[in-house]
């Protein structure tokens, strides 16, 4: 039998506002939180999920005041950080430790990163423009081609609703902090929408200390500021269509260290832009048609570096896709048409080629019946860098009893050279090959009430043809691998909200060589209580000793370690009147010294006040 798409549906177009139009069931937000799209590419209750989702809420985003999106993510399980600094500085996340470049970050289901690095772009992401986040780890090429080799993570900004809901924030904090915020959520009858503006700024600290590589190390101080803007609107007609539009614009001015001698200033662009148009061709058929544009800026205004570039790196990705959901007996079928476009530009001598084209087709099967729950993808794409591609996934799960399951699965992907890699001056090498992954894990899960869920997950990825940027030569060589386990707990206790999780990780390229920047052990706490009109809450991370590497004098490559280190953050919020809320926070209570990347500060000691009116 198949899922009860219509339900499902119903209940991921009320929350999420995605262009699914079915019937007005379930559309209260305690069921629909329990619906994810990303892993699938179809509304699935995350209870049905093979995958291992993670769903960030609203209330999460707004307790993560001053932290930064890469930060908010490295607090879930199975994600580490890699940060140049602090608010506006360059970071990434490794996914079961997966490279950067492995990840797939969405936006409203637009990509959106860097074609020249190879990277997602997390750092220009305005935290007041979200709604929700969904993590999945472990291979989707089956689902969204290249780049999704360690995972996806979808960002969804936020939606309209029926009535007229404004809200409004001001915030103050450390380092020169502040912050405002406004928006207004609306809809009548057939129409809805949502506007969202929002500015912040901050002082900060020196982004590097004296053991920065190539003379990088500047010890002024490193501020940023952004200015973003967000809008949806969505128009209903006949029994169940919809016509949808959906932009984010974001501008950041960020100071950077390259060395003494000038305060190096970059200006980052992030915007996405997206029409789609669903509905019901036939009863259990539904189709979505999409038109998207990402673009990624990158301009350096000053440098102190002799090696510093000014000028504009500039990714633009257009996307256009038809989905079809069809309810079988067997599940619910996915067929998938897509075209992608990307575009890029670099100051002085542009690159060797500046654009490729992706067309690629796709089917997927999601269903269960008695105990049994099964998904499969199967995607076929046509690069025109690199020819024909195919990846596949599948993935099966048994309820031993109500409260345990077991499940399975199995996964390959790839993921295409990025254009520095294939053509950089003195860097790239224009014979690479794509990598190619294949991916495996188990899963044991443990619901005995929906208060309580235990899972354990076990995997391995091998990735062949592994892009090494260690040496003096960019290259391929024969295989890096990925191998550990998760043990998650998630719940209430009392009047406690409890989450937990133990990540082990063994991260290393195909001769046993530890890569960088990744933690063996980590393990994550968190804590959350109402009192009447107050909530109190605690997260811990703590994080092992991680290899790294610099560069000496004549430019060559020493390994050194990066120390261990726990950070405890504290947040309280009282909610004195009616839609009115006053927030604290104090980040890293201990004052921890740290870096993620060496010769890379990170913030210590910060306390963050905000005020929130968001009537009902």
């Amino acid at each position: 039998m198949s899922f009860p798409r219509s339900a499902v549906a119903a209940a991921a177009c009320a929350v999420l506002g995605l262009p699914l139009s079915v019937s007005d069931a379930f559309a209260q937000a305690d069921d629909a939180a329990r619906i994810v799209i990303t892993a699938t590419r179809q509304p699935t209750r995350i209870d049905a999920q093979l995958s291992d989702v993670t769903v960030i809420d609203r209330q999460q985003i707004e307790q993560a005041a001053g932290r930064t999106l890469t930060e908010l993510l490295a607090q879930q399980p199975g994600l580490q950080l890699t940060a140049n600094g602090g608010l506006g500085k360059t970071s990434n996340v490794f996914m079961r430790g997966t490279d950067p470049r492995h990840t797939l970050l969405l936006v409203d289901g637009v990509r959106h990163g860097s074609a020249t690095t190879g990277q997602p772009s997390f750092d220009n992401i305005p935290l007041e423009a979200i709604e929700r986040i969904e993590i999945v780890r472990g291979p989707l090429s089956s689902l969204y081609g290249a780049d999704a080799a360690g995972g996806v993570i979808q960002v969804f900004t936020r939606r309209g609703r029926t009535g007229l809901h404004p809200n409004a924030s001001a915030g103050a904090g450390s380092g020169g902090y502040g912050a405002a915020a406004a928006g207004l959520a609306f809809g009548e009858g057939t129409f809805s929408g949502v506007v969202q503006l929002q500015h912040q700024q901050n002082r900060g600290f020196s982004a590097t200390n004296e053991r920065a590589a190539f003379g990088n190390f500047n010890p002024d101080d490193d501020g940023f500021k952004q200015n973003a803007a967000s809008a949806a609107l969505g128009w209903r007609f006949g029994s169940d269509w919809r016509l949808g539009a959906r932009a984010l614009h974001a501008e950041g001015r960020t100071q950077i260290d390259d060395g003494p001698g000038a305060d190096a200033l970059a200006e980052l662009t992030s915007q996405t832009l997206g029409l789609d148009l669903s509905g019901s061709v036939l009863q259990g058929w539904h189709t979505t048609v999409r038109a998207a544009r990402s673009t990624d800026g990158y301009d350096t205004v000053r440098t102190a570096s002799p090696f510093g570039t000014l000028g504009l790196f500039e990714t633009r990705q257009t996307q256009l896709s038809w989905d079809n959901s069809i309810d079988t007996p067997i599940g619910s079928l996915l067929l998938l048409a897509e075209h992608l476009k990307q575009q890029v530009r670099k100051p002085e001598t542009p690159y060797e080629l500046t654009q490729r084209t992706i067309n690629a087709a796709a089917v997927g099967l999601n269903g269960r019946a008695g105990g049994h729950t099964w998904q499969a993808s199967l995607r076929h794409d046509r690069n025109s860098q690199f020819g024909h591609e195919s990846t596949g996934n599948l993935a099966y799960g048994y309820d031993i009893t109500p409260q345990w399951r077991v499940s399975a699965a199995g996964g390959t992907s790839f993921v295409a050279p990025s254009f520095n890699q294939l053509y950089w001056p003195g860097f790239g090498n224009p014979n690479l090959k794509p990598e190619r992954g294949r991916n495996r894990e188990l899963s044991l899960r443990w619901q005995p009430v929906e208060a309580h869920r235990v899972q354990l997950t076990g995997f391995s990825n091998r990735v062949r043809g592994f892009i090494d940027e260690s040496g003096p030569v960019i290259g391929n060589v024969p295989t890096a691998r990925f191998d550990g386990a998760t043990l998650a707990y998630e719940g209430r206790i009392a009047q406690w909200r409890i989450g937990a999780a133990y990540d082990e990780l063994r991260a290393r390229s195909d001769d046993g060589t530890p890569l960088v920047r990744r933690a063996k052990h980590s393990l994550k706490l968190v804590a959350d209580r109402r009192f009447g009109d107050w909530e109190a809450g605690a997260t811990l991370a703590a994080h092992g000793r991680r290899p790294d590497s610099t560069w000496d004098a004549s430019f060559n490559q020493v390994p050194v370690t990066l120390p261990a280190y726990a950070l405890l953050d504290l947040r309280a919020q009282w909610s004195f009147a009616p839609g009115w809320s006053l927030q604290a926070r104090l980040n890293n209570v201990t004052d921890k010294q740290y870096e993620t990347a060496y010769g890379y500060n990170q913030p210590g000691r910060e306390l963050y006040l905000t005020l929130r009116w968001a009537p009902h």
